[in-house]
């Protein structure tokens, strides 16, 4: 397993591996549910502590501008997503997220009253939908339909198309610049979730016309666990609405400590409570890594990787039934494979070292994150996967008893 693949031998991001801490014998594939740690976002929060907190205390909001954090950060995001300076802000988690913007967009379609998502969205943003509309009492209705019948189902009395744009569980993705057209067409709005799309695939929101996206800080963006989400509004809609949660860092003057609430302009009247720092620095940090990347090159990378290990799998385990789109390009930066003991084999595979993950009923899922694996960690992968299908050593009670995690 020391021998070199030989399309790692022209590979434009194969020098960024080094950027990252990746345990010795660890193929990670699991970069679409947790990223890995960019080596050196432990020094930057360790300059934060102790000299920013440490030294500056209660100053360092202003000397080393703190209170901004949320904006920057989301400016950094938004230039790996299409979306100009000013429209992105790093906050909260993406259920929150998805609140704020799904109350946002109703309120700008009193009206109407059908939110349109679909069977592969996410499911808490399905959650949080369906709780929204019973906190409103206003007669909405989630309307939920199968991923291809979206479009059909864009009519006339939508409000909002909310969507995930890739598919959490296979991998398909939704033609965003297409699908918001025709909901504009309808006279509705758009919301996107791009929690397996940012930093995975290319994202233009501004060039589709998106008028609100959601997304997390911990996948591919590489901010760390529970690191915070972001939302974007497009500008036409800032000065329009307001968020549902109506709190201080939104305000016009939050020291001013007015007691009646006023929303500041732009984006940050999305924004609510006390940014939290630490993990903001975290992921502030972490999107270094991407300063000189170009989403095109971690785009075409990543096809090349999902496309060998297709190829591997269903030469050596014909046991497993694919399960994401045959076609590259309808699918985001994850492959998932279908089998009766998907998370027994899962579990079975972590322990010799590939880390990949498992959702219910039966998928197994594996994604490609560009800037930290090599086309022969795939095959080697893939060796592994196949002797433990063939030798069976998954059928053990040990990988059978489901953790809280899966």
């Amino acid at each position: 397993m020391n021998s070199q693949h030989p399309s790692d031998l022209n590979d434009v991001l194969k020098s960024k591996k080094d950027a990252f801490q990746i345990p010795d014998g660890v193929i990670y594939l699991d970069g679409n549910s947790l990223g890995v740690l960019p080596k050196h976002v432990p020094d930057r929060l360790q300059e934060v502590v102790r000299s920013e907190w440490g030294t500056s205390l209660i100053r360092a909001w202003n000397t080393h501008s703190w209170i901004d954090l949320p904006g920057r950060t989301g400016d950094r995001i938004g230039k790996l997503i299409g979306a100009p300076a000013g429209t992105v802000v790093a906050c909260d988690s993406t259920s929150v997220n998805v609140f704020k913007v799904l109350s946002a967009a109703l309120s700008l379609r009193p009206d109407r009253k059908v939110i349109l998502s679909d069977a592969g969205n996410f499911p808490t943003d399905l959650y949080v939908a369906s709780g929204l509309k019973e906190l409103l009492a206003k007669g909405h209705e989630l309307r939920v339909v199968a991923p291809e019948d979206v479009r059909s189902a864009i009519t006339p009395d939508v409000a909002v198309l909310m969507l995930t744009q890739v598919d959490y569980r296979t991998g398909r993705v939704h033609d965003m610049a297409d699908l918001t057209e025709l909901a504009h067409e309808a006279g509705a709005l758009a919301i996107w979730d791009l929690a397996h799309s940012a930093a995975a695939i290319p994202v233009d929101l501004q060039g589709a016309k998106a008028d609100f996206a959601v997304g997390c800080g911990y996948k591919y963006l590489n901010g760390g666990p529970g690191a915070p989400a972001f939302l974007y509004v497009a500008p036409d809609h800032q000065d329009k609405v307001a968020s549902p949660l109506t709190g201080w860092m939104g305000h016009e003057a939050p020291f001013a400590f007015d007691l009646d609430y006023r929303p500041v302009t732009g984006i940050n009247r999305m924004t609510v409570g006390t940014p939290p720092i630490l993990s903001l620095s975290s992921l502030h940090a972490a999107l270094d890594v991407f300063e000189d990347v170009d989403m095109n090159d971690i785009r075409a990378k990543s096809i090349s990787l999902s496309e060998l290990f297709i190829s591997e799998v269903e030469a050596k385990c014909p046991q497993l039934q694919l399960a994401s789109p045959r076609d590259p390009h309808q699918r985001g930066s994850q492959v998932s494979f279908s089998f009766t003991e998907g998370y027994a084999v899962m579990q079975a595979l972590i322990a010799r070292g590939v880390i990949g993950d498992f959702r219910a009923p039966d998928i197994m899922r594996f994604g490609f994150t560009p800037l930290y694996l090599s086309h022969q960690d795939i095959v080697d992968a893939v060796e592994i996967l196949a002797d433990i299908l063939e030798t069976r050593s998954w059928d053990t009670p040990a990988f059978k008893t489901r953790a809280k995690v899966t």
